[in-house]
């Protein structure tokens, strides 16, 4: 029996990673579990699943919970702390990192510094902190096995051959979001709603509008990078709108390895808990003679800038990746609240990354810093700027 530490129980990978526990009570056990402020779910899930250990974002929220829970034995904490305490609690074999934005980074690097073995959604502390991350898991003996759909494809295609030893390129594939055919000029009336509508996947607020702008898909490539060892320059996209090839590797001898599956996030959730055994998932296969036709297109990279963006801050590397996560957080969050336009999200992150003098990462701190710093930069940039 495994034994689990959930971050992000209830969002959208949580609520999987919990269906998938259940229905496989004999193989995982859930130790801890860390949320937001969602607690009528926490609730829920804390009297289905039992864990010894309970996240929240606040103290105010921890306080509200111990009163709901009294009598029940779980350990209540809260904030940044909370999250470490949970991802490090003992016993727990297996984070399952799902938390969204930067938040992921201390408790990510808490768990691999245990030599904890991470299943990893939260892509922003591997954008932000991968040279970091990486170092430490090789350090420490930490396996950090992707949950993306994409980067768990390429795992299984690339099989044993990690770091790249015989790999032509990666390709990775992006159903290009409910805008890829939109007119460019019509970008600028794109409502949070229209962007919230992904065509293949139900994904939070946060992860969908990077969709739309596929700045979900620029970080995927630096994702790549950590994961797989492999240049930029050797990492494509290609827009694929029937989600159903999610992503490919190509070798030196020009063969082609892809993963195919119906678009369900429950299939590469499952593969990172049970890794290196597949259990019986239960979802529909996918009818490969009901398939019409598969398409693959390449990027527009003047449409849609933040891949180009991606590729640069992967390039440079050092802080900047970290100034492009955290202004793109900024961006997206100011999008929602209707304070910019969809059409000016690149463009806050662009001037936040011109304005960033990137220097070497040598620690968390850096990170930190270089987060904190570029968060600042684009409010005051949107609202110098973009605002008036």
């Amino acid at each position: 029996m495994k034994r689990l530490a959930i971050l992000g129980s209830t969002g959208s990978i949580g609520v999987n990673t919990l269906e998938i526990v259940e229905r496989f009570r004999e193989e995982f056990e859930v130790l801890a579990l860390a949320a937001g402020q969602n607690l009528s779910l926490l609730r829920e899930q804390i009297q289905r699943f039992k864990p010894r250990i309970v996240s929240v974002l606040n103290q105010d929220l921890a306080h509200a919970l111990r009163t709901a829970l009294r009598g029940d034995e779980v350990e209540v904490v809260s904030g940044t702390e909370g999250l470490v305490r949970a991802a490090t609690f003992p016993g727990v074999e297996l984070v399952v990192s799902a938390v969204v934005g930067s938040a992921g980074i201390l408790p990510l690097l808490a768990a691999v510094e245990e030599g904890t073995d991470v299943a990893l959604a939260n892509k922003e502390s591997i954008v932000t902190a991968g040279e970091l991350i990486v170092q430490k898991a090789q350090e420490k003996g930490a396996a950090i096995l992707p949950i993306d759909s994409e980067h768990s494809a390429i795992f299984q295609a690339l099989g044993s051959r990690m770091g790249g030893e015989g790999v032509k390129r990666i390709i990775l594939t992006a159903s290009g979001g409910p805008f890829y055919t939109l007119p460019a000029e019509q970008l600028k009336k794109v409502t949070p709603q229209e962007a919230l509508a992904h065509p293949v996947w139900e994904m939070g607020p946060k992860v969908s509008v990077d969709s739309a702008t596929l700045m979900n898909k620029g970080l995927e490539v630096i994702e790549a990078h950590w994961f797989f060892q492999v240049p930029p320059e050797r990492i494509e996209i290609l827009i694929h709108p029937q989600g159903v090839v999610h992503s490919l590797v190509e070798y030196v001898d020009s063969s082609m390895i892809a993963q195919l599956s119906v678009p369900d996030m429950r299939i590469p959730i499952a593969y990172a808990l049970s890794y290196p055994k597949r259990l019986v998932s239960g979802i529909p296969s996918l009818n490969l003679v009901e398939l019409n036709h598969l398409t693959f297109d390449p990027p527009d990279f003047d449409k849609f800038p933040s891949l180009r963006l991606a590729y640069q801050a992967l390039e440079t590397g050092g802080t900047l990746p970290t100034v492009l996560n955290a202004a793109n957080e900024v961006a997206v969050e100011e999008f929602l609240r209707g304070g910019i336009g969809f059409d000016q999200i690149p463009h806050v992150v662009a001037a936040t990354m011109n304005g960033h003098k990137t220097t070497p990462l040598r620690g968390v701190e850096d990170v930190l810093e270089a987060d904190h710093w570029a968060k600042e930069k684009a409010l005051d940039f949107i609202k110098k700027e973009v605002s008036r």
